[in-house]
């Protein structure tokens, strides 16, 4: 119980800056949305180079993140004995041994960048515009050399500190972007990679304390430990990775009108802005929980905090997609008014960024045995079932190839981890409730879309909130009393 509360305590604070600082980038989407008009593929282009970001970032963390928790929590190996051991605390020897990968990798990368730049842009379609890619390289470096240190805040349990910095970032750089889009009127793609390049390199700076602090100490038996454990996260990492967006990757080299390819590219972009909201819960999550997962695996009850804890995390992010459902009247004001026509595949990529929280989940049993090979497997085949939706409909049916792509995706991986994690390393999951769950929620969605067809707009809108009452009273009633609740708890108590 202790773990739960500490869980929900962590969730909450990561949950704040990812949730709250989303909420606040948002606000960059109505002005992008506004200020570069669908016709100019303006946001379709940036939709397309932060894919390519996304997707370096984890070659250059080389899943380096998730292996600092492995090894940061076991007990430093006492033979042979190390040298300068008992004087080095042994998760700084972890950090440093993960930096001599990560900052090698990362200088590597933007010498062959800049070297290359030439070919690079010509074979991305970007030949005009080199100077897109050189930006977003230096920002990808960057990314990388500061997931390390945001890891270890993890590590730390100083989640304060870490959601201060994601969330200092976020009003930098929506202050900046209003500067320029509004008062000095700069509204090309151009300035939407400058201001990034500008406020990740302000917020490397306030890891140059800390890493001073470190004591640094690189163990090469350590190494070769950590590259075994960590390649095959890697690869799961990419085919994770491309999961989320290889569609934006591969839009425009398959859409058979290249001149268009860039206009519906951004309004898929803005649209999928919607069902991130997701992704933020799933990223809260995950922030709290990977390091308690580790810590936990020694304790006699870790089976049953899995299990539990994969429950809760269905019944609320069902809640989340039921939530954003219910008010996309009102959310649809997000994006602007041309980009609008896609929002019919908010609902389809939320549900895929569900199957892909559950296959986080899932993915602890092969991550606690030493075992990432099969997570590497499961990911290759889910994004192999991706890139072939994405290749034989993008051409037939635009960006909903894209959507419905990533639920195809994400439900082969999670489908195949958990048939295999139950023979491997099984855990007592309670698949009857989460089915149950999954069928109300399916079941009032569908009655808010027979809402939305037969209902004056006011009246649906009504209606959507009694399809959420609805839920949120079932969770009450069967799987989370308001006796249990903190403070609350206590008046339904006596």
């Amino acid at each position: 119980m202790a773990n739960l509360k500490s869980l929900a305590k962590d969730t909450a604070i990561y949950g704040l800056s990812s949730i709250v600082g989303r909420f606040l980038n948002y606000l960059l989407v109505p002005l992008y949305t506004h200020y570069m008009p669908k016709a100019s593929g303006d946001y379709g282009i940036s939709t397309n180079v932060y894919a390519y970001t996304a997707l370096i970032l984890v070659l250059l963390t080389f899943g380096m993140e998730t292996t600092l928790f492995r090894f940061a929590n076991e007990t430093p190996p006492l033979t042979p004995p190390l040298k300068g051991a008992g004087k080095t605390p042994w998760p700084d020897t972890v950090f440093s041994t993960v930096m001599a990968v990560v900052v090698p990798l990362t200088l590597v990368f933007l010498l062959l960048v800049f070297s290359f730049i030439g070919p690079i842009s010509d074979a991305l379609g970007y030949a005009t515009h080199p100077d897109y890619l050189l930006m977003m390289a230096v920002v990808v470096a960057l990314d990388a050399l500061q997931a390390i240190p945001f890891s270890y805040l993890r590590f730390q349990k100083r989640a304060i500190r870490f959601a201060s910095l994601k969330m200092l970032f976020i009003l930098l750089n929506i202050a900046l972007n209003l500067i320029y889009f509004v008062l000095l009127g700069k509204t090309s793609v151009f300035y939407v990679f400058f201001i990034n390049l500008l406020c990740t390199g302000f917020i490397t700076l306030f890891f140059i304390p800390d890493l001073f602090k470190i004591q640094w100490r690189f163990d090469g038996s350590l190494l070769k430990r950590m590259l075994s454990y960590s390649w095959p996260i890697l690869i799961l990492g990419i085919a994770g990775i491309l999961n989320q967006v290889a569609d934006k990757i591969i839009f425009p080299l398959v859409y058979p009108d290249e001149a268009e390819a860039n206009v519906q590219l951004g309004v898929y972009g803005s649209c999928v802005k919607i069902a991130m909201i997701m992704a933020m819960i799933t990223q809260a999550f995950r922030y709290a929980y990977e390091p308690i997962v580790f810590a936990k695996n020694k304790d006699a009850d870790k089976t049953e905090y899995y299990a539990t804890a994969m429950k809760y995390f269905i019944i609320f992010t069902l809640l989340a997609f039921l939530v954003v459902m219910g008010w996309m009247p009102v959310l649809q004001y997000i994006i602007g008014a041309d980009y609008r026509e896609g929002l019919g595949v908010v609902p389809i990529v939320m549900m895929a960024e569900i199957f892909m929280g559950i296959y986080f989940n899932l993915s602890f049993w092969y991550k606690l045995i030493d075992k990432t090979i099969y997570g590497a497997w499961f990911s290759l085949v889910g994004c192999a079932v991706l890139l072939a939706v994405n290749i034989i409909f993008i051409p037939k049916i635009g960006y909903w190839a894209c959507a419905w792509g990533g639920l195809a995706g994400y439900g082969t991986s999670m489908v195949l981890s958990y048939l295999v994690g139950q023979k491997k390393n099984p855990i007592p999951y309670p698949m009857k409730n989460i089915v149950i769950y999954f069928i109300a929620a399916m079941a009032l969605f569908g009655m808010m879309k027979w809402g939305e067809r037969n209902l004056p707009a006011w009246a649906s809108f009504i209606w959507n909130n009694v399809m959420i009452a609805g839920f949120i009273f079932r969770i009450i009633k069967c799987d989370l009393p308001l006796s249990s609740l903190p403070i609350i708890g206590k008046k339904f108590k006596k």
